[in-house]
């Protein structure tokens, strides 16, 4: 690769990740520009945005760093398509009792798609972006996706949805640096981003409270229904199953059952129902895989050793694949988990080698 005859497009937030990476591939000779996007935010069109990645003053941040590093910077629109391939597809989610992650789709048809294109319309070769993550390019021409260097902001988990098409045209920079490096590399060059804090918050939120706002936006309002007990017995009424959570014990509101504390164990979209029950009925073995991506072929093969992530800063546990009755997928816990829930994806390892996943169904 002719690095300096190579250009690349660094998404940029306005952030110490994606700022570093610009200041990276720039110093490594790459012909380097900008893209930051703007995404919806709940204000209204003309408003200021409150979406965290695209804040007015996140916007004159990325202006910044991309002026210091005397590379080209644009601002372009995604609002709509980020509203309905992320926004939308989140309250849908919640409406049927899924637990979703909408950081998901956001890379797999925002971030990879729709901005690839868009840059690669632009001239740039590669998209990079200041994700915690490492790609390697193998002999026989495929690319693996591999854990961060920082194991604690490692973000392979949600980029397990990238397949081998656009993983060729990535890169990830800062995978190779622990962020306190970074943050120090920072300083050094003097760029505005150097003790800038990161928002683990959903972006399109202005207040971090996904409930109040699946309760503003949802196309129709919450419907109260029963809440059963696993033996069937009804125990008191739910406010809409969006408020609830799988595991959750709290606020359920529930009379005394025997002095045993009760955790909702469902969300029965179908029948509008809150299941709870004991907390040894949160316990989960095994769960079928839906939507599965797999970065490589062929993918695992049946009853091979694994490990399994199911949350985004989860711990992995060790597991296998093997076939379901229906001729699915279905993933066996080798150590049983408690607040496993439909809809959450499932991710799957070897060492630090991330080969795909999907999403789980109970």
């Amino acid at each position: 690769m002719d690095i300096g005859s190579t250009s690349v497009a660094v998404a940029m937030s306005g952030g110490l990740d994606s700022s570093m990476a610009a200041s990276l591939l720039t110093e490594e000779g790459y012909a380097c520009f900008g893209l930051m996007m703007r995404l919806w935010s709940e204000e209204e069109p003309g408003q200021s945005s409150t979406n965290k990645c695209c804040s007015l003053e996140s916007i004159e941040v990325a202006r910044q760093v991309a002026d210091q590093l005397d590379i080209p910077f644009y601002l372009i629109n995604v609002e709509e398509s980020f509203r309905q391939q992320v926004v939308e597809p989140f309250i849908l989610d919640y409406s049927q009792g899924l637990t979703p992650n909408p950081c998901l789709n956001c890379n797999r048809h925002i971030r990879f798609t729709y901005l690839l294109a868009y840059a690669q319309r632009l001239g740039a070769d590669f998209l990079a972006t200041g994700h915690h993550a490492r790609v390697q390019r193998q002999a026989n021409g495929q690319v693996s996706l591999h854990r961060a260097v920082d194991p604690g902001k490692d973000q392979s988990y949600v980029l397990s949805v990238l397949n081998q098409d656009r993983l060729q045209r990535v890169l990830f920079p800062v995978g190779h640096y622990l962020k306190s490096d970074l943050r120090a590399m920072a300083h050094k060059r003097k760029l505005p981003v150097a003790d800038k804090q990161e928002s683990m918050d959903l972006c399109f939120i202005a207040d971090d409270d996904y409930r109040r706002f699946l309760q503003d936006w949802s196309p129709s309002p919450p419907v109260p229904g029963p809440v059963l007990t696993t033996e069937g017995q009804e125990v008191g009424t739910h406010q809409g199953l969006f408020h609830y959570t799988i595991g959750q014990r709290r606020g359920l509101n529930l009379p005394n059952l025997g002095g045993v504390p009760h955790y909702v164990i469902e969300k029965d979209a179908q029948r509008n129902t809150l299941v709870v029950g004991p907390r040894d009925h949160l316990v989960t073995h095994s769960f079928t895989l839906q939507n599965e991506n797999w970065i490589q072929e062929p993918r695992p093969g049946f009853f091979t050793e694994l490990t399994c992530q199911i949350r985004y800063r989860g711990s992995v546990v060790p597991c296998h694949l093997e076939p379901d009755e229906a001729g699915g997928i279905r993933v066996r816990l080798r150590e049983a988990q408690r607040g496993v829930a439909a809809g959450q994806a499932a991710v799957f390892y070897t060492g630090d080698h991330c080969l795909g996943g999907g999403l789980i169904a109970i």
